[in-house]
């Protein structure tokens, strides 16, 4: 079983703040993804469908839809370069490119060492200072392609 006594107390709880047991799932499969691994296993699929009495198809689903969560492992450090108009228009490409570079992951991929995946997200709402890159949650504006190897560069 995938998911501890811990995160089941916690899911309790979570499900008390909802009409319907079912409406915690999204905030449990964030929980279930922070704390078994950086992404959402088979068993974990399995096991919140049990949880939330639900088909595992149903689970999948939801866990599939939405980019925020993992289906597969990915690297120590989430990077996503905005690719929406603004930050196009402003050189998300390059800052795309630059990304690439440092951390040697292709976008939708994790590094050979590991440390990092990289991808291509839509607008992250900083339109007004982009090109911008959310690094680990952490938003970075106004970037040039210079500023990616000093932020990456800067992780433990």
């Amino acid at each position: 079983m995938a998911l501890t006594d811990a995160l089941k107390a916690e899911f309790d709880n979570l499900c008390t703040k909802y009409p319907h047991r079912r409406a915690g799932l999204i905030p449990a499969l964030h929980r279930c993804q922070e704390e078994l691994g950086g992404w959402i296993s088979p068993e974990i699929i399995t096991d919140c469908a049990e949880y939330f009495k639900l088909e595992p198809v149903e689970v999948y689903s939801v866990a599939s839809f939405y980019p925020m969560f993992f289906l597969s492992p990915i690297g120590q450090h989430v990077v996503s370069v905005c690719r929406n108009i603004s930050c196009d228009l402003r050189g998300a490409c390059e800052i795309t490119s630059a990304a690439t570079e440092h951390t040697g992951a292709a976008c939708g991929e994790s590094s050979k060492d590991g440390r990092f995946y990289l991808e291509e997200v839509e607008c992250q709402g900083a339109c007004t200072n982009a090109p911008m890159m959310v690094v680990d949650g952490k938003y970075y504006e106004d970037l040039e392609p210079a500023d990616v190897a000093r932020i990456l560069g800067e992780i433990q």
